[in-house]
């Protein structure tokens, strides 16, 4: 078997995409300058180490680099190289606790580095592919409902520390939104937190589970890839599905398919829902943006109807 020990042939082979380095560097500042310096290495070393083939080109997303690879046995796999952060921290945890039932089955991981080998999934197959949007959510729905059937391991980050620094948050946040309307509606998704914070739930959540983190396999149709786990209530999930392929006319259809699947009460699933508005419009305000109008559209066609 022909090894990539080499850091300058490892280079040339992984072609670092600069999409990814930008995104590293504007999340992450210097500490994602780094990351990306040292990606050559970092492959080399796991290339070598769990002796492995590079087998295709490079796949990305905004914080990880995907390696297609090939075992000393022959089977196909996936290396996964990113910077740890707090979303990331427990994805080898959920994935070994799911252990291949609707996620992606991890091979092997290293603690120091955060990498990961992962089973090799059809990247070519994606669930966004669907012309229809409503089977995707159903997909997406019965998926979740496997995932959050399973407790959290100890020590996985918990949504009620997420909620209660949230609702920390929103008093100066408010106080930065001119649009009155807007003001009232984000103080409305902090009064909903607040009613449920101190129920927040212990299931193991994906916390991202939309359509382009769903691909096809040869073991199963579909199966759910890049968690960002936290124990909580499951109705906290239903956030991406809703704002994916964003349709108005959609909202309330896909709110009531995921909570009938899943089945949810729903006024606590409305309550977490607006919970991820609230998170999504901080992390707006923070970073100097003005609230989504899509994502405050959500709130507003679930509004009366959870209830």
């Amino acid at each position: 078997m022909r090894r990539f020990t080499h850091v300058g042939i490892v280079a040339r082979v992984i072609d670092i995409p600069s999409g990814l380095a930008a995104a590293l560097e504007r999340y992450n500042g210097e500490a994602g300058r780094a990351f990306v310096a040292g990606l050559p290495a970092l492959a080399a070393e796991f290339l070598r180490r769990w002796d492995l083939r590079p087998d295709g080109r490079p796949l990305h997303g905004m914080t990880a680099l995907v390696l297609p690879v090939v075992r000393a046995d022959g089977t196909p796999a996936a290396l996964k190289l990113q910077l740890r952060d707090e979303e990331s921290a427990g994805e080898p945890v959920a994935l070994r606790r799911w252990d291949g039932d609707c996620a992606v089955r991890l091979l092997d991981h290293d603690s120091t580095t955060h990498t990961m080998l992962l089973e090799r999934l059809d990247h070519t197959r994606m669930l966004s592919q669907l012309p229809g949007t409503r089977e995707a959510v159903l997909v997406i729905a019965g998926l979740l409902a496997r995932l959050t059937a399973a407790a959290a391991p100890p020590g996985m980050r918990r949504l009620g520390d997420i909620a209660r620094t949230m609702l920390e948050r929103t008093p100066r946040a408010l106080e930065s939104i001119p649009d009155t309307a807007t003001r009232r509606l984000v103080a409305d998704c902090a009064a909903a937190v607040r009613e449920v914070a101190d129920e927040p739930g212990d299931r193991l959540l994906h916390w991202d589970l939309h359509d382009e983190n769903v691909l096809s396999s040869g073991r199963a149709p579909w199966l759910a890839i890049d968690p960002k786990p936290l124990a909580g209530d499951p109705g906290f999930e239903l956030w991406p599905a809703l704002r994916n392929r964003f349709e108005a006319g959609e909202v309330r259809w896909r709110f009531d398919a995921m909570t009938d699947v899943l089945g949810l009460d729903r006024a606590r699933a409305y309550a977490w829902t607006l919970g991820r508005l609230l998170q999504n419009t901080l992390w707006d305000i923070e970073d100097g943006r003005t609230p989504d109008s899509r994502q405050l559209e959500i709130a507003r066609r679930l509004r009366g109807h959870a209830s």
